[in-house]
């Protein structure tokens, strides 16, 4: 869809509900398109795109209508973001959340300096929030341990993870 220095071609950007798709999971279907002149911009591939949030939504259309008389997608992260979620993301979806959530399990969080005291102790007021929140809002008990050994996360934390990025 998008090649550099393209002529901008409409006039109009605009913001509109999305088709509900039914065969779509409910925390993954998008709520809004973007429209060029009522036309729906498509993603590389062919896909509508389709964003989940109206501030992503108007995010997206700021880019499409800051753009000038050429189009200069270097200038559209969102919109660049949301092709390549929409075209590489989801057809693998479940196993990018697999490993997202795996990698759960090895996160620098979980994993402490043994020495100096001083380190050991900005790393427990930065991170322990963070294994708090996840514990308290995921039920995910994330283990510590100082130094590189390996540790092994509980099945049910890992399970909770998994259940957050949707894998």
């Amino acid at each position: 869809m998008l090649k550099p220095d393209m002529k901008r071609f409409y006039r109009e950007v605009t913001v509109a509900p999305a088709e509900d798709d039914p065969s779509v999971d409910e925390p993954r279907r998008a709520a809004f398109r973007i429209l060029l002149d009522g036309r729906e911009v498509k993603t590389p591939i062919g896909k509508a795109l389709a964003v989940p949030t109206q501030a992503l939504a108007d995010a997206v259309a700021e880019e499409w209508d800051a753009q000038a008389e050429k189009i200069q997608p270097a200038s559209m992260p969102l919109t660049q973001l949301a092709f390549t979620a929409l075209d590489r993301v989801a057809p693998e979806c479940a196993v990018i959340a697999e490993r997202i959530a795996d990698y759960g399990g090895t996160d620098l969080v979980c994993y402490r300096a043994e020495a100096p005291q001083d380190l050991v102790q900005r790393q427990a007021d930065a991170w322990d929030p963070l294994l708090d929140w996840a514990k308290d809002e995921w039920e995910a008990q994330l283990q510590t341990t100082a130094g590189i050994v390996p540790v092994e996360q509980d099945a049910a934390a890992m399970a909770a993870l998994s259940k957050v990025v949707g894998a």
